[in-house]
């Protein structure tokens, strides 16, 4: 039952319109109760975590934070992580509420910034915090979507930074994906921002059913899939006939002609199992009625080849009248592109391939383009659409089905298998909700698939949230400069890293404190009145410890004696062999061979029973030496028989002539080798002078205390393990510091000048943009020259490491990039002294591109020298805009600020102008 606050809150939003009723009278669906739950509430005043399947609605949850902050007079900022889905989001509240009422900020765009509702990147909100800008005044609510980012390697840490450090009056709505840990994440937030209700919803509002397409075959994965689309009995249950194909797949492989035929092609499997071409899956999906369709190649490069094969066999899905829609969107929303930009940016075989309702998508495109395509797919116009995994995150743009052409992917170091995390985010795409009864995933044949393992890929929704943060330099001094040294330090132990580490430390430390007690026990079972009992334990361990190290040697210098004289064996030389399976006499027929370092040499003999062997150091646990000598008949062949009875008669007639085995010798070394040693006999003296060797209870003290070392050696391990995961976030901060102030951003609790200046930049290689202010390497460049120099902390090349060296800008920018890296080496390390690794090389591969451009160089000639794509381009471009801005911030009055400006307003023309506008 609510509470009376809790009423009394619900009956104030009724009065100001904020009611879950009037809210959801805007929609044309009913809400489902998950939804009404979390609004439930937020409107009683509590925080929640929604975490739902991709296109389940979650962002209602959202979407009723906007309403009850307009319907109470507050402000809401809605916050995502890349500014693609800042822009989409922006379109969908500005058409619900209005215009005037909702504002956008991007770090590319500034849209009516102190409208009531702003949706933002989350870092602009981390920077209006570290701020302490005014336009967080009378903030009620921010929604943090796509929460589950703080995962992320390179970002994640800001999504922390935010609900750690935002006011706690502030209500928080997040939402994520679906994750296994969500209970773990919401108890968190509770930690950190008070009561939050943990909303999970499993099942997705539209089925999805999973398919293999085998050939023109698109057969079933699951043979028991009930209504909901998941496996509805044994989840195990795989279609026998994808079972059957894998089986005859792989029989074909290993048995059958599968040399390559004219023309490259692979001969097709009979029954018809090979991967289906794209036009082939393409013709089949549409027979099925399953376009409009998103199909993942995980390749750029592939991406645009699958169009470029569609175009060319000659598919056409779209009919006159989606045509010319087409054509009447693409002029609109491209028509301030400029004109003698549209040949080198590819205009006229995207805009066919739209018109023919195929295109690509992916990081590499122009982002106008790309928005383009969300749009038209979206209406249903464009119904195939090539795309990376980029394309999963975030954006909403859901198609009836999605396809896989492969399982394996490349994740920038190594081709690795999609994990059922990354499978369960790209099908989720499946199936859209208000318009499509069921959604389907169909992953396409290949050479190797194996049913069952795709059978759990499918059915496995393991997705742990797990935390990335970590310390950064500029979040250290403005963290010192807003609440101290000593705050800042227990706000950094609130981050759900942390949390994270303390709840493994929790199991620990109570398997510590068991093993504890067990050693209380121990210790009083083991007590002797005539003295020390732990310690006599002690000696005897130590004892035998010493005996097996002397073992250890012995056994080392016996196995280099065993290969010397395995290798000076030579024919004719008569020996005994040890032990082992040829134990006895043998003669040597032919001198050692070498088999290899394991091995070592291998002499061949014949022994008394008649084998012929090669023996090896395995054979002879003591060095074998000749006993005296044989002749070998020179008509001796080893493959007749009567040969080998005859010399091994003549071998056991000798025997008497020849010594015994020095098996007894060998023992009586290595005692006399132990007797001799010092430290040794040292012990054995204390083990018999000590009080409890002479105790008529001693062994019996010995079990206990035996018990009693083996517990106390697993529980130090468990006491590192702890002290590992305890404040580990606090000691990378404590390291953090310690490095600041030895370079002078900090001072105590004090933020230097210096450190304030590191405040305001908010960059992966924040602390060494800010030593390059410091030491004035950017004075007196031009705008040009400015822009090259800074891009090699924004730009990050994908190409491999050993490619030529990057062309340069003439003039100063090699001297000052130079430099640059110096310097950076010298913060490095810095680093390595400090148990630190944060900052990685500057890239000097963007230097020149970004130096042409600024220097008003035309898009085709720039795009041809730099071997980019237009989307890349354009993506590095504003990656460079954001900090210059950021440099010219910092840097205070003087030239250089006045030249990162004129670099600013220089770079912002052509597509990167437009872009700005429409973000990306």
């Amino acid at each position: 039952m609510a509470s009376p606050a809790e009423r009394y809150a619900t009956m104030r939003r009724r009065q100001q319109g904020g009611s879950i009723e009037d809210f959801a009278a805007g929609y044309a669906f009913a809400l489902d109760p998950f939804q009404i739950r979390a609004c439930q509430a937020l409107a009683a005043g509590r925080g929640v975590l929604v975490a739902a399947p991709t296109g389940a609605g979650k962002t209602v949850v959202g979407e009723y934070a906007v309403h009850l902050a307009l319907a109470g007079g507050r402000k809401c900022f809605y916050t995502t992580p890349i500014k693609a889905l800042s822009n989409q989001k922006y379109a969908d509240l500005a058409e619900r509420h209005g215009a005037e009422r909702v504002g956008l900020l991007t770090g590319d765009n500034s849209v009516n910034g102190d409208a009531p509702v702003v949706v933002m990147t989350t870092e602009v909100l981390r920077n209006m915090l570290y701020a302490g800008s005014p336009t967080l005044g009378g903030l009620g609510y921010v929604v943090m979507d796509e929460v589950h980012y703080l995962a992320d390697r390179f970002r994640g840490a800001v999504w922390e930074e935010v609900i750690i450090h935002l006011p706690d009056s502030v209500q928080l709505v997040s939402l994520s994906a679906t994750v296994s840990n969500a209970e773990e994440f919401g108890d968190w937030l509770g930690t950190v921002r008070g009561e939050t209700l943990v909303v999970v919803e499993e099942r997705r509002p539209v089925p999805l059913y999973q398919h293999v397409m085998v050939g023109p075959r698109l057969l079933d994965l699951f043979v028991d899939e009930g209504q909901s689309g998941e496996p509805s009995g044994d989840r195990t249950r795989v279609n026998p006939e994808l079972l059957r194909a894998a089986r005859d797949d792989d029989r074909a492989e290993r048995f059958g002609d599968r040399r390559p035929q004219r023309g490259g092609h692979r001969p097709r499997r009979r029954g018809g199992a090979y991967t289906p071409r794209r036009t082939e899956v393409l013709e089949r999906l549409d027979a099925a009625g399953l376009l409009p369709a998103i199909t993942f190649v995980f390749s750029r490069a592939g991406c645009d080849a699958a169009v470029v094969q569609v175009l060319q066999s000659g598919v056409r899905l779209t009919d006159a009248e989606q045509r010319a829609e087409i054509r009447r969107t693409i002029a609109e929303r491209t028509a301030d592109l400029p004109e003698e930009d549209l040949a080198v940016l590819g205009y006229h075989d995207w805009a066919e391939g739209l018109e023919r309702g195929v295109a690509a998508h992916h990081a590499g495109m122009l982002p106008a383009f790309k928005e383009v395509v969300e749009d038209l797919f979206s209406r249903g116009l464009v119904k195939a659409v090539f795309a990376t995994e980029t394309l999963a995150l975030g954006i909403n743009m859901p198609a009836r089905c999605v396809v896989l052409e492969r399982l394996v992917k490349w994740n920038g170091e190594t081709h690795a298998e999609v994990t059922p995390g990354e499978y369960t985010q790209l099908t989720g795409r499946a199936g859209r909700r208000g318009i499509d009864v069921e959604g389907h995933a169909v992953v396409l044949w290949q050479p190797g698939l194996d049913p069952s393992a795709l059978a759990g890929l499918a059915s496995t929704r393991t997705y742990p949230l797990r935390s990335s943060f970590r310390p950064s330099y500029n979040m250290a001094v403005n963290l010192v400069r807003q609440v101290g040294r000593a705050t800042a330090r227990e706000l950094l132990e609130s981050s759900f890293a942390q949390f994270q580490a303390d709840r493994a430390v929790v199991g620990l430390a109570r398997q510590l404190r068991t093993a504890e007690e067990g050693l209380a026990g121990y210790a009083e079972a083991m007590t002797c009145e005539a003295g020390d009992a732990r310690e006599y334990a002690g000696l005897r361990r130590a004892v035998r410890e010493r005996e097996a190290t002397l073992a250890r040697q012995g056994s080392v210098q016996r196995r280099a004696a065993v290969t010397d004289a395995l290798g000076r064996l030579r024919q004719g030389d008569v020996v005994r062999v040890p032990g082992g399976r040829f134990a006895g006499l043998a003669v040597v027929l032919q001198a050692a061979r070498s088999g290899g370092r394991e091995e070592g040499p291998r002499p061949t003999v014949l022994t008394e029973g008649r084998q012929v062997r090669r023996l090896s150091v395995a054979d002879a646990p003591a060095p074998v030496e000749a006993l005296g000598r044989m002749r070998i008949p020179k008509a001796f062949n080893p493959k007749v028989p009567a040969s080998r009875r005859d010399l091994a008669a003549a071998l056991r007639r000798s025997a008497p002539a020849f010594e015994p085995d020095g098996d007894a010798k060998r023992v009586r070394r290595d005692r006399a080798r132990a007797a001799h040693d010092a430290e040794l006999v040292r012990l054995g003296r204390s083990l018999r002078e000590h009080p409890v060797h002479h105790c008529p209870e001693r062994e019996q003290h010995m079990r206990w205390a035996e018990r009693h070392l083996r517990l106390e050696r697993e529980a130090d391990q468990l006491r590192r393990r702890v002290e590992h995961r305890t404040n580990t976030i606090a000691r990378q901060f404590d390291r953090v510091c310690a490095l600041l102030e030895q370079t002078g951003y900090l001072r105590g609790d004090e933020v230097t000048s210096e450190g304030r200046r590191l405040a305001r930049l908010y960059t992966e290689l924040d602390l060494v943009a800010a030593q390059c202010l410091r030491e004035g390497l950017w004075e007196g460049l031009a705008p040009a020259e400015l822009a090259a120099c800074v891009s090699a902390l924004t730009y990050e090349s994908r190409q491999p490491d050993d490619v030529a060296p990057p062309r340069l800008p003439p003039g100063r920018v090699p001297t000052v990039l130079a430099q640059m890296v110096r310097g950076w080496a010298d913060l490095e390390h810095l680093e390595r002294a400090h148990g630190l690794d944060f900052l990685r090389e500057p890239d000097l591969g963007f230097a020149h591109t970004a130096w042409r451009w600024a220097s008003g160089h035309p898009l085709e000639a720039v795009l041809i020298t730099a071997a980019l794509t237009a989307g890349d381009f354009v993506r590095a471009m504003k990656q460079l805009l954001d900090l210059l801005d950021q440099v010219a911030e910092a840097a205070g009055p003087g030239s250089v600020r006045s030249t990162a400006q004129a670099a600013g307003a220089a770079l912002r023309r052509g597509v990167v102008a437009y872009s700005s506008l429409t973000g990306a």
